[in-house]
């Protein structure tokens, strides 16, 4: 769970600080559309969001054990689907798309498997335990 919980914090770190400081930029990459007026503001919202989930992972990722860190592997598969079923549906319904769609649609697949994975792994573990 430790490795899992740090490349998610630096994943989310870097998107919410990319979107916190160029909001344009990433959605152009991502949607292949531009961000104008309020939408900027949003964008930049967004990324504080991003930035707060990777902070959360990241001192997560010191205590494994706790129920508050499976609570957030558990909350971070939740918002990897989320993002799957979104971004896949823009790329389906948009004209045009911007290069980094479909691999950031790839990636949140991936880490939303290895999320369900360590999940997975850890009940089992729970179970083994508890039946002895």
């Amino acid at each position: 769970m430790k490795r899992l919980l740090t490349v998610t914090a630096l994943i989310e770190t870097a998107g919410g600080l990319g979107l916190i400081l160029m909001p344009s930029v990433v959605v152009r990459l991502l949607l292949g559309s531009e961000l104008l007026g309020a939408g900027i503001s949003l964008g930049r919202l967004t990324g504080v969001a991003l930035l707060t989930l990777g902070i959360v992972c990241w001192l997560a990722s010191s205590d494994t054990q706790s129920c508050a860190a499976r609570g957030i592997v558990t909350a971070m598969t939740l918002y990897h689907i989320g993002a799957v079923l979104i971004l896949a549906c823009a790329g389906l319904q948009l004209p045009a798309v911007g290069i980094g769609l479909w691999p950031a649609v790839i990636l949140h697949a991936a880490m939303a498997v290895w999320c369900v994975t360590t999940l997975l792994q850890k009940q089992g573990r729970a179970s083994q335990i508890l039946t002895r």
